[in-house]
């Protein structure tokens, strides 16, 4: 990735001297020079730096830090049962996971509200889990962990299995009394914390999981903290029995007893880093293969792709250190760790997106050749379609930070399946199938990029053009495919604007109009003070995509 950002740079830099040498075919693109002069004329009265303080926020759109402000915990634990059969260690996993997380992970004590027994009733959960959706005390940097020690119910519906937690006063015959499980699931959607992690000694079925980690992945832990999730894992499934006991540490239940040994340390990475992920790695393992386990824990994401951070000490120190060496910030931003978030387990499989899989059927058989290019060409449309003008207007006065950031987040967004095609097109693409390669990259070109308005908007209707352009041209290099490397960065293109006339690569427009607006990019969280913010920002933005589909590793 790095030798392909230099290389990205360094052709930026020969068009820029391109464009100075040839000032006068910018008369054909009057209306737009007018728009250039403008804006650099309001960036001179700012004194060419975009000062957050003087910009209103304009949306809902949350810019997280690569930090947790605050740490928040639920936990529940509940032996002696009302109307159902009483447990043995469900109150020692709750004092013990609470205990861990106070002196290990520095969760305040004041922070951390458990719910023992006769205080664990549905009205007490239910008012417990719902105060963390106060914005006046729970900050959108915050944290939230919830454990639940007890029984579990399941019913079959119409659509599936329905799970429910059961309180301390609840009866399985009355639904009235329990807690039914994806009422919390959506009620988390209210919980301003970006993290929120489920961590359930209970079976029951019913969980609407987006996806499951893709084991042995590296992320960038800062990168990780910055992303919005909400991550569960459960026991067992729904008919399965969890054993109260027998587990590897004396009076546990069998999942907690790993639990506690994944958050003491046995799910780190090499680092020293916990995370959800390795936690959920690790206890799938531990308590799948345990002798005395007659269950199989259920685990992923229910929405978004961070990853809660159990200990984000490593992360700070860095910071600490950045915070006291100024020259050293100005010159090179925030630092950043790339770590394999969880270890490497050959037992899980891992849930491959729909894209990825059939394009790699297509393009593993030559007999497919029709129907590979009819997959592709209908993804091409849903792409045009995707970040159309009518989505993406142009014309706009008093651009916020908040909005760039918005539709930086919004394009990334309808990049995501089209940017799975060229990286794979990319790598195992043969001389044929690179044609296919060539042909998106013509369409996207051609696609209408306005021709009056903002000159910020404009400039960014080629900003999704980057984006594939970088994560076909990291797959080639990846495979050593320089045929597609080429078509990458040299598909020749109808010039528009001060190209109007003639052929150009396809690297001239995009590098020249997206260079243009370089200094926007530093409103993005974590750029504020890189020297070269789109390159920062694309470097860590497209590793987890390139990390699933190339397994790269540190070679990213």
């Amino acid at each position: 990735m790095l030798y392909f950002s230099s290389c990205m740079n360094s052709l930026i830099a020969l068009q820029s001297h391109y464009n100075r040498k040839n000032t006068e075919s910018r008369s054909t693109y009057p209306q737009l020079i007018n728009c250039r002069r403008i804006y650099k004329e309001k960036k001179k009265r700012n004194n060419g730096k975009h000062k957050g303080e003087e910009y209103q926020i304009m949306s809902d759109t949350e810019v997280y830090q690569s930090k947790y402000i605050n740490s928040w915990a639920l936990i529940i634990g509940i032996n002696e049962y009302k109307h159902v059969s009483p447990l043995s260690y469900a109150v020692n996993d709750a004092n013990e996971v609470a205990g861990l997380l106070e002196k290990k992970y520095k969760f305040p004590k004041d922070h951390i509200t458990l719910l023992l027994d006769d205080k664990a009733t549905a009205n007490t959960i239910r008012k417990s889990f719902l105060r963390y959706t106060d914005k006046s005390e729970i900050n959108s940097d915050d944290r939230l962990l919830v454990f639940f020690a007890g029984h579990g119910h399941t019913l079959t519906g119409k659509r599936g299995d329905v799970g429910y937690l059961v309180p301390v006063d609840g009866k399985t015959a009355d639904l009235q009394t329990l807690i039914r499980w994806d009422d919390l699931t959506r009620n988390a959607d209210l919980v301003p914390a970006k993290h929120i992690f489920f961590l359930m000694d209970a079976c029951y079925g019913g969980l609407a999981l987006q996806r499951s980690p893709a084991f042995g992945s590296y992320r960038f832990l800062g990168d990780m903290l910055q992303r919005y999730s909400r991550q569960v894992l459960t026991a067992g499934k729904a008919n399965e029995a969890v054993s109260d006991g027998n587990g590897v540490r004396p009076g546990h239940s069998i999942f907690t007893a790993h639990l506690l040994n994944a958050l003491k340390g046995s799910a780190s990475t090499k680092e020293g880093i916990v995370t959800a992920s390795g936690v959920m790695a690790y206890v799938y393992d531990k308590v799948g293969n345990d002798q005395y386990s007659h269950q199989t824990p259920h685990y992923g994401f229910i929405d978004g792709d961070g990853d809660f951070v159990f200990d984000t000490s490593i992360l700070d120190k860095i910071k600490s250190s950045e915070d006291s060496d100024s020259e050293k910030r100005n010159k090179k931003g925030e630092e950043d760790i790339l770590v394999n978030t969880s270890p490497q387990i050959s037992n899980i499989a891992v849930l491959e997106d729909p894209i990825a899989e059939i394009m790699k059927d297509l393009l593993s058989d030559p007999n497919k050749k029709i129907k590979l290019d009819d997959f592709v060409s209908s993804q091409v449309r849903r792409f045009l379609e995707a970040i159309d003008l009518r989505h993406f207007p142009v014309q706009a006065s008093n651009i916020q930070k908040a909005d760039f950031v918005d539709r930086i987040n919004e394009y990334e967004k309808a990049s995501q399946d089209l940017q799975q095609i060229v990286v794979l097109l990319a790598k195992w693409g043969n001389d044929d199938q690179l044609k296919l390669l060539e042909k998106i990259f013509l369409r996207i070109a051609e696609a209408d990029k306005g021709s009056a308005g903002s000159v910020l908007w404009l400039r960014l209707t080629w900003y999704p053009v980057m984006i594939l352009m970088y994560s076909a041209g990291i797959a080639a290099l990846a495979n050593k495919n320089f045929k597609a490397l080429k078509i990458a960065l040299e598909t020749m293109i109808q010039g528009e604007g001060v190209y109007s006339g003639r052929q150009v690569q396809i690297i001239v427009p995009v590098a020249s109009y997206i260079t243009e607006i370089i200094d926007s990019f530093k409103w993005l969280p974590g750029q504020e003070k890189k020297y070269v913010p789109r390159s920062e920002h694309l470097f860590k933005s497209l590793q987890p995509a390139m990390e699933d589909l190339l397994f790269i590793g540190k070679g990213y």
